[in-house]
């Protein structure tokens, strides 16, 4: 898998799942991790600096991310599913284009984010910047997975900020399983 179906992956699960797709390490914290076949949840490569800088420096806050927690369950309330299929990595190439392939997947992703006060830019980033610090986590204990994560381009305040809300989190996780 691209590192662009990767993000759009992450995007449309997280919203559509109630975080499912950020690594078991907060549902199973023992349970072994397959090795990320590129960086974490970034689509690295092929997006322009200044998107891979937007990334990075996105900054986790209580607000962005219950107005995410609330879109979750509106999602699911609504039973939006994700599909991966809907993004096609040769039509990306900023976070943009990988917003727009996101939102138009499904007609009601876009009035329901912009419900939830965000724009799909944002959307997507709050969505990159939870699920690279959840991997930058998991990897402290999985050595494996640690050759793959460059911690310079880990947000240490977005890593203490889901730390902090690993319960709510892993409860999120928890009822998307159910």
């Amino acid at each position: 898998m691209t590192s662009i179906h990767k993000a759009s992956s992450v995007a449309l699960l997280v919203l559509m799942t109630s975080l499912a797709a950020m690594p078991a390490a907060f549902a199973q914290a023992s349970a072994p991790q397959p090795a990320p076949q590129a960086a974490p949840a970034q689509p690295a490569h092929t997006l322009p600096e200044a998107d891979r800088q937007a990334i990075i420096q996105y900054n986790l806050t209580d607000d962005n991310f219950n107005r995410l927690v609330a879109a979750t369950k509106e999602a699911r309330a609504q039973n939006i599913k994700p599909s991966e299929s809907a993004v096609d990595p040769s039509k990306v190439h900023s976070l943009d284009d990988l917003a727009g392939q996101v939102t138009a997947s499904d007609p009601r992703i876009g009035p329901l984010i912009k419900k939830n006060g965000f724009t799909p830019r944002e959307f997507l980033l709050v969505n990159l910047a939870i699920s690279n610090a959840a991997m930058a986590i998991q990897a402290r204990s999985n050595p494996e997975q640690a050759k793959y994560i460059d911690q310079s381009k880990v947000n240490a305040a977005n890593v203490a900020f889901v730390e902090s809300h690993r319960q709510q989190i892993a409860d999120l996780m928890k009822q998307a399983q159910q």
